[in-house]
């Protein structure tokens, strides 16, 4: 089996947070369980390029992949090479997986590969949700999903992370075949793990990147109902512009003074989660939400909202609590969990590492992703 993986940004794009990750914790697992794969990306890094040379093979890691250089910035990343390119190659692949969606790449790229008669699997990466419909370029994205777009995935194969995601994309498309498997997490080793340190204060962190549907303004908006003493810390990049307005906000709250701006996190993002009491996502719309698990994984307690994909995770597993995404909501449930909830939240630093471990163990994973590979190819 040949795999051609498509997508927008590679690492080290890490500028564009979750996507890139598992797109590159997928990759490299694949190369591990003996399948061959390629990866075609461009060069996008934000405002900026990746430090790399388009249209040549390189390998990142054990991964090969060729980078090609984009003509339009974020949001678009329109690039002739790759087109050109794609249209050459496609057909020395039995596969080609496309991840997310709004973008000419996968646009593209799709029309591409079907036109070539290779088969096509998408995965939207929460790009396919009434909340995308509603929220930036409504106009665009309808006339371009009525035109283009849902004509595309119906003849194309989904891959999804979540039930909740199912749920979403059934509404607008019904495309050949529906698999939903969780995102591969990269988590460090249990060894890694410190010893917590005691603090009077209780530490919240908000982790991700800093964009409108992550729902930091929640949050924020949260902290004058709040009847302990806390300290958020919030770690991400984001546009600046809107960082500015959230500074804003918790300045005009009156809440500013307890609330730590960290910037983005690299290496040092596990011992960060590590030493807060209790990681909040109040997202608007979240298909999957890999710093939940990356919390867990270091026995950090969870606060999410229902609109997380992996909300029936957690309630099942009993690793954190659900909230509304709404200021009261979410104000209320910190509340009752720094309150009432502390010998829960010493049993989820107890138990999650290792059930992290379990339930995401990267060989029974991979193995979901080949099999899905192969029913599609034995299905024509």
């Amino acid at each position: 089996m040949n795999l051609l993986m498509i997508c927008a940004a590679y690492k080290p794009a890490y500028v564009y947070g979750g996507p890139t990750m598992s797109v590159s914790v997928l990759s490299e697992q694949l190369v591990r369980a003996g399948v061959s794969i390629e990866v075609y990306a461009t060069t996008a890094n934000g405002k900026e390029e990746l430090p790399v040379t388009p249209g040549e093979r390189v390998m990142v890691g054990d991964v090969p992949v060729t980078y090609f250089r984009r003509l339009t910035k974020d949001h678009s990343h329109f690039s002739p090479g790759m087109c050109k390119a794609l249209f050459k190659t496609s057909p020395e692949f039995d596969i080609i997986h496309i991840h997310a969606w709004w973008n000419l790449v996968s646009l593209f790229s799709c029309l591409i590969a079907l036109i070539r008669g290779v088969p096509v699997v998408v995965s939207p990466r929460g790009t396919l949700s009434p909340y995308s419909f509603q929220n930036k370029h409504i106009g665009p994205k309808w006339l371009i999903h009525h035109l283009l777009g849902k004509h595309l995935l119906n003849r194309s194969h989904l891959h999804l992370t979540s039930e909740r995601e199912r749920e979403a994309v059934r509404a607008l498309v019904r495309p050949k075949s529906i698999t939903v498997i969780p995102n591969f997490v990269d988590i460090p080793p249990l060894a890694f793990l410190p010893e917590r340190r005691a603090s009077g204060v209780f530490r919240l962190l908000f982790f991700s990147r800093i964009e409108e549907k992550k729902g930091l303004d929640l949050l924020i908006k949260s902290l004058p109902g709040l009847t302990f003493t806390y300290r958020l810390t919030i770690a991400g990049s984001g546009d600046e512009d809107y960082i500015a307005l959230l500074k804003d906000l918790a300045t005009e709250l009156g809440v500013g003074t307890s609330v730590d701006w960290a910037g983005f996190q690299g290496a040092d993002k596990f011992q960060l989660l590590q030493e807060h009491d209790l990681f909040v996502l109040p997202s608007y719309d979240e298909n999957f939400g890999n710093t939940v698990i990356e919390s867990l994984s270091v026995g950090t307690p969870v606060l999410i909202s229902e609109n997380v994909g992996l909300s029936d995770y957690i309630r099942d597993r009993k690793a954190g609590w659900i909230c509304q995404a709404a200021p009261e909501s979410i104000a209320a449930e910190l509340n009752v969990i720094f309150g009432q909830r502390q010998e829960d939240l010493k049993r989820i630093r107890r138990e999650a590492p290792g059930n992290i471990r379990a339930d995401f163990k990267p060989e029974n994973l991979v193995a979901r992703y080949i099999e899905m590979y192969h029913t599609i190819l034995s299905h024509g």
